[in-house]
């Protein structure tokens, strides 16, 4: 009888230098975007103190980052996925130096440049945010994919923790301006950790398809594929319409009465929940039954957000928080395992277009929705409704795809149950 292989040691994936220096600028990344995203989002609310202003910051954001992830899964594929990372990180930098700039003059600030500044670093994301999973995928040997998307995923989280919880000091002691500026140099670190890591091969396409015919095929291994798309449109609609990030400016100003150093607490507190399990997740895969695992998860989710919803005390309005990033940071490996254990090498940047497309659409366009129905109905009532309707796209999920609620890998191999 054969004996299964031996579980890799926690740390395997941090003994390739090549993933610690991913890791250097992915940290350094979301330090940066997690920060710029909460001083932004203040800033708007505090000129305008109003949800429709939140709400179209997502919407700013989301028309070129959704537009243009398509063509940047295509070029992901067709081009060096480390060059456009360089390239996109640099544009990153450039547009919080303009943010900085902007807000030199408070009360001269011009919120219709931020939003162009924003529109533009959407413009960067639509390119960056493909060639990261795919290039991700290059460095990483399969047998470590659920070891480093667990450790790179640790990160991403615990970067989301210390970047807000940091920046609203920050942001009362220096202001928007300097803000930014802090921000910049987190760009410019991240920059520097993407050179760091040597070229590597990369798989082409065989055949070069036209853009249009190219991004079809990507769409349609997806779409053939139930395990994928299902848990796609799953983590789509509970955050479309589960997700509060966007309005919290509103409850740290109005509700809680806790101001620019509560919002950045608010914002750490679902990274600080999904950190706790993604680190459990370097160990213990929760692969084996990956698919019942998501739906479990949000589940929690939804329930987490209609107590958010509903809390008027600020301890308890963190807890609900965290605990609904404990939920999302197992959602989070499953998803990412899923897409890099279900895709060929030479179509995961298009494949990975496709999953981002989603990952936008559920954020940025889930804080326009956000916004628009906090303005109509009221920022209590508008979260309390997103969190009963995540559990109904749950029970639809469970009862329309099958495939994803049998899914299931090998904790070993992470080769697919049948």
């Amino acid at each position: 009888m054969n004996n299964p292989p031996p579980r890799s040691h926690f740390t395997a994936a941090l003994k390739i230098a090549d993933i610690r220096f991913f890791i250097g600028s992915v940290g350094f990344f979301t330090l940066a975007s997690r920060s710029l995203t909460v001083v932004i989002g203040f800033q708007i609310y505090r000129l305008t103190h109003s949800p429709l202003a939140l709400g179209w910051l997502g919407l700013v954001e989301a028309i070129p980052a959704i537009s243009l992830v398509l063509v940047g899964g295509y070029v992901a594929d067709h081009f060096n996925r480390r060059k456009i990372l360089l390239i996109t990180r640099a544009a990153s930098c450039l547009c919080a130096i303009a943010l900085a700039a902007l807000s030199t003059q408070q009360h001269a600030t011009s919120i219709f440049g931020l939003y162009a500044v924003i529109f533009l670093a959407g413009v960067a994301r639509g390119f960056a945010d493909p060639a990261n999973t795919a290039f991700e995928a290059q460095l990483v040997p399969k047998t470590l994919t659920v070891n480093a998307a667990s450790w790179i995923g640790s990160t991403w989280i615990g970067c989301s923790i210390i970047g807000p919880a940091m920046i609203g000091f920050v942001f009362d002691a220096w202001g928007a301006s300097g803000s930014y500026l802090l921000i910049t140099g987190f760009f410019i670190l991240s920059w520097v950790f993407t050179a760091l890591i040597a070229p590597k091969p990369q798989t082409m396409p065989l055949h070069k398809e036209s853009l249009a015919k190219s991004i079809r095929i990507g769409w349609r291994f997806v779409f053939s594929h139930q395990p994928l798309w299902a848990a796609i449109m799953l983590d789509l609609f509970a955050v479309l319409f589960g997700g509060a990030i966007a309005l919290l400016p509103i409850y740290a100003d109005d509700i809680l009465h806790v101001g620019a150093k509560g919002l950045g607490l608010l914002n750490a507190a679902p990274a600080a929940g999904a950190l706790v399990m993604m680190l459990i997740s370097a160990r213990f895969t929760p692969m084996t039954r990956a698919g019942r695992n998501l739906l479990l998860t949000v589940t929690g989710f939804g329930i987490s957000m209609i107590i958010f919803a509903f809390s008027k005390n600020f301890a308890l309005s963190l807890l609900a928080l965290f605990l609904s990033g404990i939920f999302d940071g197992i959602s989070m490996v499953i998803r990412r395992s899923m897409v890099r254990l279900l895709s060929p090498d030479d179509m995961r940047g298009r494949i990975s277009a496709v999953s981002w497309i989603f990952i936008c659409s559920s954020n940025e366009l889930g804080a326009f929705e956000s916004g628009m129905l906090a303005a109509a109905i009221g920022t209590v009532p508008c979260v309390a409704v997103g969190g009963f309707l995540t559990l109904t796209v749950v029970a639809v999920a469970a009862a329309c795809a099958p495939q994803l609620r049998r899914l299931r890998f090998d904790p070993h191999t992470l080769e697919r149950k049948q």
